[in-house]
């Protein structure tokens, strides 16, 4: 028995110990089952299961098809209908079956013999890159310029012999640096080393059979690879390598950040394929673009990629301390499409990868929420992280690979679509926060031109084409990731049972919400009966959830624990769930602004309990474009007004929504039959409250009323769904309460910490109504929607950046509009 569960509160350790014990031994070999539960209906099954029971015994849904818009051709190929019955697969359970050998010493030695017979030779991996990449035209050139550079201003460049050596020079230290001089030696040794480690802290590892077909699959095309995964812990960089290498496929080249150049332990990453690149690409001491650095860094990735190797790139950047997944930053992706546009290779396969952990390594990222600077790595604290953990369990792993897709027919698909230009953030919101205010719609010349410069020449059409595919990466990625029991736990813990519930209570709804969760085509990450699982997130949890024995039926009382880190932490786990009910959420809270709108203006003779769907959508949409950079809602192939109807649709289908009875024989059109990017065209499509109170457009007239149900059960998953959105609704109003009293310029890393200081002081006070609220990750996303908005204009001065209040946002008016349009949708 660890120290974890030793401090779960009063309860019997004795118990938890059994428990502990029962629920490891079902999660680690157990088949796909899945427990029974015949008590009384609960919030989950009541509200949406009753619509559709037989999803109770349905069977895993298949995660991680690619895009049939953009790329319906990819979506044909490396799969068949047997793939999704593959099942899945413990990574590091290895015994004498997985090897050649039978016998006792074969059982003693199986670590030895299956990483012995894993095909893994120096053949596999690039030759002469540094070489290559150093003669290429490209950065001999840059070497020439930068030599070649004039000393002062109005002086003439010279070329001179000694300069060009001494920017060699540079060049080649930088090479070495980055370029990987991978040992198959010691990919072995690591992988007989990490079957050890992963055994001693993990109960498994988790991966779908026929995920792994479909990237062999892949590997045999004899293109390049891009293994593109979620980042959430510093153990990513080493699993993905490690489950390749078991199933016999070649090792990425990963790319890693400079923060991770230690000595010793830098070594040994280049040998397993890790390169390390700059954080930030311009960090010359005078601020100017390096451009000997970039022509570095492009002609190795473009030699990797005409070498027909694989890369492994975190499009995040770093790893997530929300839970969430981050927004991507696509530098090296745009270093891939333009090794492409210039025909270094004729394709390339891509492949988004959703990793989930029961609990990470790192345990949590609570110093960094509270405000705290990062701490720069050393080989001492790796050796530290390396001695917690084998004094520790971390649960269950899940990885998931999205089926690979081509890139050359996104980038095709993509050039031959008429997609307008993408609305700036300023654009989409503004004329919902200040209806009054004159729209600053598109114009219309430069909306028609587009689809015309849609080609790879175009360096508009080549940031969009970049961008989108960031964002269909990191959603697919997304999507794919498994919902894990902790997940599961700590958010009904917090927005279900936040004063605390009964163990067997919390048992049944986590059985019902484990079904929703599959109900909407999300994978899980566990298998087992409910209660055994149920215990087993409880102890990983540890010190976040208390634990106290009642004497009513010797029943055993769980609640979440109150304090700020243990609360962040708990708000971290939660967030891995999110994703599955986020539409859902946003529709929620969506219903209230409208209800509360109508109730407070007045209803012109109309019944109050009606709900026009066309303005409920618009309302939902809104909420999408506000917390943009928190998650992404869609695809970017997907029309955002689209989405949120299918929410609403998905909600009257579970009779949370009900269409009005004069309008059960003209419900909305079907999907199919509707051309919403032409019905509402996103720069024209606001119309301020009033107007859609009483409008007499035609377009109103055909419109769809609904009613929300007054079932209890109804009622109070509507009430979950609101609270979910809770915590970042109030930091984005507490934030815009902040704005009321802002005083500039000032600098923004200034700011920010002002700005996180009055949220931590909220929520010490029990002024906050969520405490995970005051998270810095949320500071600094609603700083960045308030600059994207226009409240902010920025100025950039060295290497800060000066913040100072918008001309439209000086009337406290105005920060007033946003203030309650922000509040609108919150259930205080």
């Amino acid at each position: 028995m660890d120290e974890t569960a030793l401090s779960l509160g009063t309860i019997d350790v004795s118990y938890l110990s059994t428990s502990a014990e029962c629920s490891i031994s079902r999660c680690k070999h157990s088949s796909e089952e899945w427990g029974e539960c015949n008590s009384r209906p609960t919030l989950f099954r009541s509200a949406t299961l009753k619509w559709k029971e037989t999803l109770l015994s349905r069977k895993r849904p298949f995660v991680g098809r690619c895009c049939y818009v953009c790329t319906p051709q990819s979506r044909d190929n490396f799969f068949n209908a047997s793939i999704p019955s593959l099942g899945l697969r413990n990574v590091i359970y290895i015994n004498e079956t997985h090897t050649r050998y039978r016998g006792w010493l074969a059982r003693r030695l199986c670590y030895v013999l299956f990483v012995q017979e894993r095909d893994v030779h120096k053949g596999m991996f690039a030759k002469n890159l540094t070489e290559n990449v150093l003669n290429n035209s490209r950065v001999q050139k840059a070497i020439v310029d930068e030599a070649s550079e004039p000393s002062a201003p109005g002086s003439f460049a010279q070329t001179d012999p000694k300069a060009i050596n001494k920017v060699k020079k540079k060049a080649r230290r930088i090479l070495q640096e980055m370029v990987a001089n991978v040992s198959p030696a010691l990919i072995r040794l690591t992988g007989w080393v990490l079957l050890k480690l992963f055994n001693s802290f993990f109960w498994n590892i988790q991966i779908h059979r026929g995920q792994i077909e479909m990237v062999k699959a892949a590997t045999e095309m004899n293109l390049p690879l891009i293994f593109l995964p979620v980042h959430k812990s510093h153990i990513d960089y080493l699993l993905l390598t490690f489950i390749l290498f078991c199933h016999n496929i070649k090792a990425p080249y990963i790319a890693a950040g400079n923060n991770l150049n230690i000595p010793i332990f830098s070594t040994l990453i280049r040998k397993l394929g890790g390169f390390f690149i700059r954080r930030k690409l311009d960090q010359s001491p005078d601020g100017r673009k390096d451009f000997l650095y970039r022509a570095l860094l492009y002609v190795h990735i473009e030699e990797l990629l005409r070498q027909q190797q694989f890369l492994e790139i975190f499009l995040e950047g770093t790893r997530s301390r929300s839970g969430k997944t981050s927004g991507a930053r696509a530098g090296l992706l745009s270093v891939v499409v333009d090794a492409l546009f210039s025909n270094a290779t004729p394709d390339v396969l891509i492949i988004p990868v959703g990793i989930s952990y029961d609990r990470i390594i790192e345990g949590h990222y609570n110093s960094e929420q509270l405000g705290k600077p990062k701490k720069n790595e050393s080989l001492w604290s790796i050796a530290r992280g390396v001695f917690r953990m084998l004094r520790k369990n971390y649960g269950c792993v899940r990885v998931d690979f999205a089926q690979p897709f081509s890139l050359k027919e996104y980038v095709n698909s993509q050039s031959q679509k008429p997609v307008p230009a993408p609305l700036s953030l300023e654009q989409a919101l503004l004329p919902a926060i200040l209806p009054s205010r004159p729209n600053d719609t598109v114009d219309e010349g430069t909306e028609a031109s587009l689809p015309n410069s849609r080609d790879i020449t175009s360096e508009p059409f080549r940031r969009e084409l970049i961008s989108n595919l960031a964002e269909h990466i990191l959603f697919t990625a997304n999507k794919s990731c498994a919902v894990m029991s902790t997940h599961i736990v700590a958010c009904l813990l917090l927005y279900r049972h936040r004063q605390g519930t009964d163990l067997s209570r919390l048992v049944e709804d986590f059985f019902s919400m484990k079904e929703e969760v599959l109900a909407r085509d999300f994978d899980l990450g566990f298998s087992g009966n409910s209660d055994d699982v149920v215990m087993h997130a409880i102890h990983l949890l540890g010190n976040c959830v208390n634990i106290t024995n009642t004497s009513r039926n010797n029943e055993f009382f769980i609640t979440p624990s109150t304090t700020i880190p243990a609360v962040f932490e708990l708000n971290f786990y939660s967030n891995g769930v999110l994703h599955v009910f986020i539409r859902e959420a946003i529709i929620a809270c969506s219903l209230h602004a409208v209800q509360s709108r109508r109730y407070r203006n007045g209803t012109n003779g109309a019944s109050p309990s009606l709900i026009s769907q066309e303005h409920l959508v618009r309302k939902a949409a809104s909420l999408c474009y506000l917390l943009s950079n928190e998650f992404t809602v869609s695809l970017p192939c997907q029309v955002i007004y689209q989405v949120c109807h299918e929410s609403v649709e998905r909600l009257i289908q579970y009779g949370i929504l009900l269409v009005a009875e004069d309008d059960q024989e003209d419900v909305s059109p079907s999907l199919t039959e509707q051309q919403w990017d032409k019905k509402l065209p996103e720069p024209l499509s606001w119309r301020s409250d009033e107007e859609d109170e009483d409008s007499d457009f035609g377009e109103e007239q055909r419109d769809c009323y609904l009613k929300v149900s007054q079932s209890q059960e109804h009622q109070q998953y509507i009430t979950f769904l609101q609270r979910l959105l809770g915590p970042l609704l109030e930091a984005y109003s507490s934030a815009v309460i902040f704005v009321h009293n802002f005083s500039g310029p000032v600098s923004e890393s200034e700011y920010l910490q002002k700005l996180h200081r009055h949220l931590i002081n909220r929520t010490e006070k029990n002024v906050a109504v969520y405490a995970e609220s005051a998270t810095y990750s949320h500071v600094k996303n609603a700083v960045k929607v308030f600059k994207e908005i226009g409240v902010f204009n920025q100025t950039k001065q060295r290497r800060d950046t000066i913040l100072e209040l918008s001309t439209t946002f000086l009337p406290q008016r105005n920060r007033q509009k946003l203030l309650e349009f922000i509040m609108s949708f919150m259930v205080l």
